[in-house]
This record gives C-alpha cells, structure tokens and sequence, in this order.
C-alpha cells in the first residue's frame, strides 16, 4: 500500500506539501515556521476578521486602517490597496495563528506586516482548496493561491531564517463587492475543487 493511502485506500490529505516546496525554493530544509489553525476546512467554517490592512506602494508592510473597514472592488480588489488590480491575487489573507508563530519565534510583528489585507483567526484558511468560495463582511471572494514563492527574501526571512508568509498566505479575487469591518465574519461558502474561476496572471495586467 502506497504511504499516502489509508486502509481504505483513501488519499491522506498532505498538509505539507506547499508549505516543502516553498520551503525548498527558500533553501530551508525543515521550516521552522508552521502553525495550527485547526481540522481541515468545511462548508459553513467560521471566523473572524481581527484587521484590516493596506498599503500605498508594492514591497512594503501594510498598516491596519484607522478606521477598520476596507472595501473590496469586484474583479479588482481592495480599494485604495497596492496590490488591486487586474489579476488573479486582488486581496490576500494570512491567520492571526500564523502570525502567533512568527511572534513565537522572536519577531515583534503584528497584523499587516506579511502585507496581508485581512488578518483572520479561528478558520482554516492554509488548506482552503483553490475554488473554495467564502463570504468575508459583504463581499465574496474565490480563492485563487495558496501561498507564493518569493523571488527576493524579506526583511523577515533574514530575521528569522524562515517566513510564514510564503506557505500560509492565501490570495483571493473579488466575486462581488462589499466591505470588510474588523470583527466581521469569514464564511465558507463551498469547498473548491483546485479550480480557479478566473484567468491567472503573475502580475496585475
């Protein structure tokens, strides 16, 4: 029996399997920076927004806006945010959980600084498959990457030797248009199937 199969001859679910390659392509042979955000997701999963973030320009940590609220642009992204645009990555998530290991690790970080839009916690978002849809606020957005490889290493990656960002961050794109506040829900809609409904492009057309 093949290793990844049980005895019912199912497929275990490889948790790890992004998170190695992104590790590889980093040079790390074990990551040292894995967080626990719980079972793997299912339809009607909650959680919850604990910020809000943008920023002005590509390359640089995003600030949890003053007033908590941010608008997501359908096919476009988050209003006034650097990273909108005509692409496949328009809002970007990452866990307080994942951030709680960065933290763990030494590095005085907080929300916003991975350059994430939305800071969750209490929901799966890491092993969300691409295709899941969730309603975040009023908005609805599909989950179109799991991760990112990193082409440059950050500030982080030379602090720590390791960064959460590149294996637990998830990007979406806006389905339709709402606002996300701080304390709003995040819902799963549906599970995907690896599926993306949208053209995928490396950078903003």
């Amino acid at each position: 029996m093949d290793s990844s199969e049980n005895m019912n001859g199912c497929k275990k679910t490889q948790i790890n399997e992004t998170a190695q390659a992104l590790a590889e392509d980093l040079g790390i042979d074990n990551p040292l920076m894995v967080s626990d955000q719980g079972p793997a997701p299912v339809e009607g999963d909650t959680g919850i927004v604990l910020s809000v973030n943008t920023s002005p320009k590509k390359g640089m940590r995003k600030a949890p806006v003053a007033d908590g609220v941010i608008k997501l642009v359908a096919d476009f992204g988050v209003e006034d945010d650097a990273h909108a645009g005509d692409w496949h990555r328009q809002v970007s998530f990452l866990a307080n959980e994942s951030i709680q290991v960065a933290k763990d690790n030494g590095l005085d970080v907080g929300f916003g600084d991975f350059a994430e839009n939305i800071s969750t916690s209490g929901i799966n978002i890491k092993e969300m498959p691409l295709g899941t849809i969730v309603k975040v606020g009023t908005a609805i957005v599909e989950i179109s990457q799991i991760g990112k490889i990193c082409h440059t290493r950050c500030a982080i990656y030379y602090l720590a030797g390791d960064c959460i960002f590149p294996r637990e961050g998830v990007f979406g794109w806006v389905v339709e248009p709402g606002e996300v506040r701080v304390g709003d829900e995040i819902r799963i809609l549906s599970l995907g199937k690896g599926e993306v409904h949208r053209a995928v492009s490396d950078k903003p057309l």
